[in-house]
């Protein structure tokens, strides 16, 4: 059922023709109807960091998009101390716990990527909005996160699955709002782990297929009866 592996590097092993027309999939594509958490998230981060996309704003939205991977894994960890003698479910829950994981670290990888191209740009972020502030709405969305799990694993898995689709559809919006991209070479010190790219723009359609291979987890998570 996993779409992620063990590898937290790029996911899917697309060339760039493949990745252009993955973006036009996107593009094409209707969003989800997001709940009423995702769209106020949305609109809250779109007062406080605007509406416009940028780099800088993906940033934000990297820090928050690890949050219920470790909030998934925190709770299943808890699990499995309870369920230790019943070694099937116990090797069901850890096995959820490693794919939380790899998606984690998919996540962080995207955000170690933006935080290196933010400073080759010279970047000027403030500390209250690109510090406080985004660890303060992580906080507040891993209790979130948390909670949903808690009551019903399919609700936490849902606001996943909006949140991941909007930044698939934010990402391959701004590549095609930024022709430019095509010309500046991807240089980075993370191109080992997470591959060699023909442009930037190139670079950014893969972050954007990541993301909708984490939404399609969520969503094949929420269809499952166990998670009900």
């Amino acid at each position: 059922m996993s779409s992620v592996t063990a590898a937290s590097g790029p996911l899917g092993d697309l060339d760039a023709d493949q990745r252009r027309v993955e973006q036009a999939r996107t593009l094409e594509t209707p969003r989800r109807r997001y709940s009423k958490a995702g769209r106020a998230l949305f609109k809250g981060m779109d007062l406080v960091y605007g509406r416009k996309r940028r780099l800088r704003k993906f940033l934000v939205l990297e820090l928050i998009a690890r949050v219920p991977y470790q909030a998934w894994e925190q709770v299943a960890y808890v699990a499995i101390t309870h369920v230790a003698r019943q070694t099937g479910l116990a090797r069901r829950i850890y096995d959820r716990v490693a794919e939380a994981r790899a998606q984690q670290d998919n996540e962080q990888w995207h955000l170690l990527i933006l935080e290196d191209l933010l400073q080759v740009e010279g970047a000027r972020l403030g500390l209250l909005r690109f510090q406080v502030l985004p660890q303060v709405i992580a906080f507040l969305y891993y209790q979130l996160s948390v909670l949903l799990y808690v009551i019903r694993p399919d609700w936490s898995y849902r606001l996943n699955a909006d949140f991941e689709d909007h930044a698939e559809h934010e990402y391959m919006q701004f590549v095609a709002e930024h022709p430019e991209l095509e010309e500046q070479p991807f240089e980075s010190p993370f191109s080992e782990e997470y591959g060699d790219y023909a442009s930037l723009a190139d670079m950014l359609r893969q972050i954007g297929f990541d993301e909708r291979m984490h939404k399609q987890e969520s969503v094949a998570l929420m269809a499952n009866p166990r998670f009900r």
